[in-house]
């Protein structure tokens, strides 16, 4: 019922207005209680025991980092079905991105562009969020680096943002793949990356340990990935995000495209991308290496070639904005389906499948 009054009432209305303000109504809408009105609930799913670098989740699909930026709507959206949120990305000083407008639809592709560039309220107002939150679900934290801060001294930055959230955060996400940032694809490449997750982790293990995950960019070459995967499992990260957004604007087919200018790539014309990283790490970590599979996930196939390619657990965000509220439990229900009608008792039975 749901699926039907969203697409044929409320998702003409939302996407009458401009992304970046529908999404704050949205945002707003889920903190006056949405999630309920909706006939948002969380659904029980025998996915088996999920259990990731120590944490148990209720189901394996999480909402993106980018989505809740700023912690102000976790609970609402575990209500909608969500087995996990990352909120973020936060950076250590408050920053209000890029000029808009800044977030674009491509309906005909089912995909959106943004150039929000970290927008968020700061570290220390949105660490005070999570310690406050009455939590029912896994939180993660989305990090990132300050617009201003010169590649250079990027690590420090980093650093002080790591410390006020961390405490707080189930685990935290180092996002050096965002391309709406100036330099920040940069830390991507072997030599910085090294410097700043060794730091990192150092940090994390005098702290008391969270699970520290890396979340990269689907415009690597296989060789970079490969670099990059050593370079994680050299400094023990427990996992990595594939993918953050595209600036590779192939084959799309909505109109206006080369007005909107610079900003990343999300949606459907990303599900092949990511999907490629996700089976290039799993073969060279050989399984060893936890993904969290993202980008293009639509419907419960996609989110099966994603756990077949090798990942242990998903994210989605576009998906969620063009399938409403009943979307979370509508791709856990379709997954779980699907493992079923192929024999696998787990979910963990299937994960790497593809990719052997």
């Amino acid at each position: 019922m749901i699926s039907k009054v969203w697409k044929k009432l409320i998702r003409p209305i939302m996407f009458g207005v401009d992304a970046e303000r529908a999404h704050e109504i949205g945002i707003e809408a889920l903190k006056a209680g949405a999630a309920g009105f909706s006939g948002g609930r969380k659904e029980r799913f025998a996915f088996g025991p999920i259990e990731r670098f120590g944490l148990e989740f209720e189901n394996p699909l999480g909402l993106a980092a980018g989505f809740d930026k700023n912690c102000v709507v976790v609970e609402p959206l575990a209500k909608l079905g969500f087995g996990f949120v990352e909120v973020g990305t936060v950076t250590y000083e408050p920053q209000p991105g890029n000029p808009k407008p800044r977030l674009f639809r491509l309906t005909e592709d089912e995909a959106l562009i943004n150039r929000l560039g970290f927008n968020n309220d700061g570290a220390a107002v949105v660490a005070e969020r999570l310690r406050r939150l009455d939590r029912t679900c896994v939180v993660g934290v989305n990090i990132g680096k300050n617009k201003d801060v010169p590649v250079e001294e990027a690590t420090e930055n980093y650093v002080k943002c790591f410390e006020m959230v961390q405490p707080w955060a189930d685990y935290v996400a180092v996002n050096v793949s965002s391309p709406n940032t100036p330099g920040l694809r940069l830390l991507q490449n072997a030599e910085n990356l090294d410097e700043l997750l060794g730091t990192l982790q150092a940090r994390n293990r005098e702290s008391g340990p969270k699970p520290l995950l890396l979340k990269i960019a689907p415009d690597l070459t296989e060789g970079e990935i490969e670099a990059i995967t050593d370079i994680a499992i050299n400094y023990g990260l427990d996992g990595i995000i594939a993918t953050n957004t595209t600036i590779i604007r192939d084959g799309l087919r909505s109109h206006g495209i080369s007005e909107i200018g610079a900003g990343g790539l999300s949606g459907r014309p990303l599900r092949e991308l990511s999907t490629r990283v996700i089976r290039n790490i799993y073969r060279h970590s050989g399984g060893k290496l936890p993904i969290i599979g993202v980008g293009g996930i639509f419907n419960a196939d996609d989110a099966f070639e994603k756990i077949a390619a090798g990942a242990s657990l998903l994210q989605a965000y576009t998906g969620f904005v063009y399938g409403g509220p009943g979307f979370a439990n509508r791709i856990n229900r379709g997954l779980e389906s699907i493992l079923s009608e192929r024999g696998f008792e787990r979910l963990d039975d299937a994960v790497g499948t593809a990719s052997r």
